[in-house]
């Protein structure tokens, strides 16, 4: 019994060997004090430091086979015809026929309308008789004179001299008788008086005759030469005013409107929507389409002649038509602050109206081979591509980390897709790319890295 509380009782000097030194027990609290420091400082540090975190990324460069063809802007304006006629009317008058109505086709050379044409018929008449007057006159001058005639002058020549030597018979008798004392001298003076008109007759009918074997001076002839020449040119303006009533299709295309009926009067200057009509139809090449854009002058630079870009409209937005840059505008819109473009549509269907709303959406082109120094092209590899995040891209510029710093880079952007924006210049590939600049970040800002993706 006794042996038994003997084991029952504890050895307390066992207890006191089993108990931890006083060493160990200030190396615990030491550590503990040690780690709630650590702590307590992580959490100051984040609390007060400054440099924000960022986001990283290492900026890679691709082939340029494989970079995405972005669309590079999106402009809004009108379809066109490019050559738009307004057919009208060289002469004035009255329609008598219009044979074409709206959406018609027409051939090069068909009649579109007939004018009231006798008055330019009476015109062309008289033209024609004045003409032919003259020629005859002209005809007559350029013969000469004809034998009768000659034959005539000669006749009056040679009666005029058979008078004058009758005068002088006459007069040299009354002299005798004069001296003889048988006459007055009133009778000799009637005597020399009738000689000498026969003698002045006989002279001019002598230079009649001669005229008329010489015929016409050539200053008449040329003359009537001219005034021929005048008829004549008088018959081809009448005749082409005459022809001017039936108006023709100048080219092929559709009747885009009809501006007169039959019974209005047409003439050469539009005068208001109740007066005479300036123009009969107008018409154009529907195979010939462009889109009239008005660019903003900040866009400008990103487009050039012959540029590609695709041609929706808002009537058949599911339809798209290839385009490119046909005409730029020599000169910019001051007031608009813009520049003019049109751009041709390279296969127009019947879906396409003039005056539609239409948008284009240009693309990027890129050269993928440079040319030699020789001017071969494909002589050199082509330009890796640099994609970036849009996100990164501020005011022309990225920031890249280095050394715990964000250093500002100014970059030259071009397309946008889906893989981000495309980066001309200002980076190669390898870079560490801030994608996500805190608002008022600066140049050579300290900064702390979020993530880094490779």
């Amino acid at each position: 019994m006794d042996a038994e509380l003997k084991n029952l009782q504890i050895d307390r000097t066992k207890r006191r060997s089993s108990e931890p030194s006083k060493w160990a027990t200030r190396w615990i609290v030491g550590g503990v004090l040690i780690l709630l420091l650590l702590g307590g400082w992580r959490f100051a540090a984040e609390k007060f430091n400054p440099a924000p975190l960022v986001e990283v990324q290492r900026v890679k460069s691709i082939s340029a086979a494989s970079a995405p063809q972005g669309v590079i802007l999106n402009a809004t304006g009108y379809i066109i015809a490019a050559h738009k006629i307004e057919v009208a009317a060289k002469v004035i008058g009255r329609v008598k026929w219009i044979g074409v109505d709206k959406g018609d086709r027409v051939k090069e050379g068909e009649v579109l309308v007939r004018l009231e044409d006798d008055e330019y018929q009476a015109q062309l008449t008289q033209a024609k008789g004045q003409m032919a007057s003259l020629q005859a006159k002209l005809d007559e001058a350029t013969n000469g004179s004809r034998p009768e005639e000659i034959a005539q002058a000669l006749a009056n020549v040679n009666t005029a001299q058979s008078d004058l030597d009758n005068a002088k018979v006459t007069l040299d008798r009354n002299r005798r008788l004069l001296k003889e004392g048988v006459v007055a001298q009133q009778v000799l003076d009637d005597s020399q008086a009738r000689y000498d008109n026969a003698l002045h007759r006989v002279n001019s009918l002598q230079k009649t005759y001669e005229l008329v074997k010489l015929g016409p001076r050539k200053e008449q002839v040329d003359s009537l030469r001219g005034q021929v020449d005048q008829a004549r040119g008088a018959v081809d303006y009448a005749q082409t005013n005459l022809a001017n009533t039936i108006i023709r299709a100048p080219v092929t295309g559709t009747i885009l409107e009809r501006a007169v009926e039959k019974g209005e009067f047409v003439t050469t200057s539009f005068v208001g929507d109740r007066g005479a009509k300036g123009y009969v139809v107008s018409l154009a090449d529907l195979n010939d389409l462009q889109v009239e854009l008005d660019i903003a002058q900040n866009d400008f630079a990103k487009l050039h002649a012959q540029q590609h870009g695709a041609v929706t409209t808002d009537a058949f937005p599911d339809r798209k038509y290839d385009g490119f840059i046909k005409e730029i505008s020599p000169e910019a819109n001051r007031q608009k602050a813009t520049v003019q473009i049109k751009v041709k549509i390279s296969q127009p269907d019947a879906y396409l109206r003039p005056e539609m709303n239409a948008s284009v959406a240009f693309a990027a082109e890129e050269q993928m081979a440079e040319k030699s120094p020789g001017g071969a092209p494909g002589a050199a590899a082509a330009k890796p591509v640099v994609m970036i995040p849009a996100a990164a891209v501020r005011d022309g510029s990225v920031f890249v980390l280095l050394d715990g710093k964000a250093l500002r880079r100014a970059v030259k952007t071009g397309a946008t897709s889906t893989q981000g924006v495309r980066v001309e210049q200002g980076l190669v590939g390898g870079e560490d790319l801030i994608t996500n600049p805190p608002p008022g970040l600066k140049d050579g800002d300290k900064v702390r890295q979020k993530a880094t993706t490779l």
